[in-house]
């Protein structure tokens, strides 16, 4: 039970609006021929009406205390419909909104968060990170099945902004309505499209146009925020500030035969290593450290790889046994793999020697595996060790605290459900040749792009030492090589954390990690 009783309820208040479109039965008279005809359009016309669900919404009204002040907060739990370029509905979006009692939207940010995927509902965002409820875990360790506790969040953000978390087309509760199929959704720009459609019908529903806006995005969703940057500027919604937590901004480097993947990898091997003691002589401060390995990573390791075949014997030797110095790896599983090391091979090698496997998402956890001579890890212990907590808490606190009813599935992953991924992008940038339609997508120069025409804009990335899903070293790279001038160069910052790639998971990383935002949020307007 939560450590806080509502203060007013008012359950499923269902909007009387429908948004899709009105069929109106002509009066005069039709000819015998004609009927069977536009008796088929009206026909079809009615079940495209029928397929279209009308907006809804669940009221509640809650108190929260943040550092010794009480804040009285509204939470909606609900749907908007969004629209297609005819005017149409093709969208319905599930959201919750926390929105401050009695603030002046004038002054008061909202901040709309997603997860990532692409395919995946905002349900973890929502029930560890910055909202006004967590649900408790015991990571690195793995949480156990039911009961789970769902406690009210210090670290929440609502002290300092209003929240919205936004559950991606197809994820959720988020569903396409009238005519739109998957297709209309599955694909970078498609994804862009809908959450651009989305901010709009929010902040004008709820009159929020002359509000700070910020944008808050884990994993993919770092992708869709750089990408949305652009999108959002061109149709006239300018942005306070962005957070990128555990980015991915550029897919090219994934392609086979380029070293860049193994060197960006590089120093967050060397984080776990030194998290897991697996090396020798380990260097007391790891800050200081990690800053050695990432020199030589982007010189002697990438002037290796870049040898490729022609390196020779003597620096091969060397480069090898630097690696295995800096990741606790042998020289000779070094060699063998030439100096690249795959992340799924790191975590099945670094401690097969005590028979446990590494999380992906989270290298803190550990696991044992169906055996230890295997390549490659059978499953990610950082995702089944959280996974039942969070599934379990967003339908628990939606249905006992939000009061949100409904008959459909709420979908926390849709991954391989949502046919295949359009990664082709049409992005902003064109300057540098990185605009126009590129076929895996490099939303940096969106993010970029959007700085330029937007100076004041702030960026906050956020990173976690210990994540083997989107290493911070190449987040590094991706945002030093925007091309700004040094004063715009200076809107973006970066933070670091003990944790992995949900950040939060770690309390006392969540801690700092709110202590930065509170930092960051306070300069949004200045």
């Amino acid at each position: 039970m939560l450590n806080r009783l509502p203060r007013k309820l008012t359950v499923l208040s269902f909007g009387a609006l429908l948004l899709g479109t009105q069929v109106v039965a002509l009066a005069q008279e039709k000819k015998p021929d004609e009927a069977p005809k536009n008796d088929a359009k009206q026909h079809d016309s009615d079940k495209d009406q029928q397929s279209i669900p009308p907006e809804k919404s669940s009221v509640t009204h809650h108190d929260i205390t943040l550092d010794g002040k009480t804040i009285h907060y509204t939470a909606t739990a609900g749907t908007l419909l969004i629209r297609d370029e005819d005017d149409k509905p093709y969208g319905s979006i599930f959201y919750i909104a926390y929105t401050q009692d009695g603030a002046d939207p004038k002054t008061r940010p909202i901040t709309f968060l997603y997860n990532g995927g692409p395919g995946s509902a905002t349900l973890w965002l929502h029930m560890g990170s910055v909202g006004p409820v967590r649900v408790t875990t015991s990571s690195p360790a793995a949480t156990g099945p039911a009961p789970y506790q769902i406690v009210p969040n210090q670290y929440s953000l609502l002290d300092k902004t209003d929240l919205a978390f936004i559950d991606a087309p197809l994820t959720g509760y988020s569903r396409a309505v009238g005519k739109a199929t998957n297709k209309d959704f599955a694909g970078v720009d498609q994804d862009l499209k809908a959450f651009d459609k989305f901010i709009a019908r929010y902040i004008t529903v709820n009159q929020r146009w002359n509000s700070p806006k910020v944008l808050f995005g884990e994993s993919y969703g770092t992708t869709r925020s750089a990408g949305l940057s652009a999108v959002l500027q061109e149709h006239g919604i300018a942005l306070n500030g962005i957070v990128l937590l555990s980015s991915v901004l550029n897919y090219g480097r994934r392609v086979p035969g380029l070293d860049t993947t193994y060197i960006a990898y590089l120093p967050s091997y060397a984080a776990i290593a030194w998290y897991h003691n697996k090396l020798q002589n380990r260097p007391a401060d790891m800050k200081a450290f990690l800053d050695e390995v990432r020199t030589f990573a982007r010189s002697d390791y990438a002037e290796a790889l870049s040898e490729g075949d022609q390196l020779s014997s003597a620096k091969l030797d060397a480069v090898a046994a630097k690696v295995s110095q800096y990741t606790g790896l042998s020289v000779q599983y070094v060699k063998e793999a030439k100096l690249r090391i795959s992340p799924t091979r790191f975590r099945k090698e670094l401690l097969r020697d005590e028979g446990d496997i590494l999380g992906r998402y989270d290298a803190r956890f550990e696991a044992t595996d169906e055996d230890n001579a295997g390549e490659n890890p059978g499953y990610d212990p950082s995702d089944t060790g959280i996974g039942g907590a969070f599934v379990a808490a967003e339908h628990d606190y939606l249905a006992r605290e939000l009061k949100y009813e409904s008959t459909d599935e709420y979908r926390p992953t849709v991954y391989g459900n949502i046919g295949e991924w359009d990664w082709k992008h049409r992005g902003a940038g064109a300057g540098q040749g990185f605009g126009g339609q590129q076929l895996l997508p490099y939303v940096a120069a969106d993010l970029a792009d959007t700085i330029r025409k937007n100076p004041k804009l702030k960026v906050m990335s956020a990173n976690g030492y210990f994540d083997l899903a989107t290493p911070f070293f190449a987040t590094e790279y991706d945002l030093s090589h925007m091309m700004l001038t040094p004063d715009l160069d200076r809107n973006v910052e970066f933070t670091y954390y003990p944790s992995g790639h949900m950040v939060y998971l770690n309390v006392d990383a969540l801690k700092d990690f709110k202590h930065d935002l509170d930092n960051f949020y306070a300069n949004l307007t200045k």
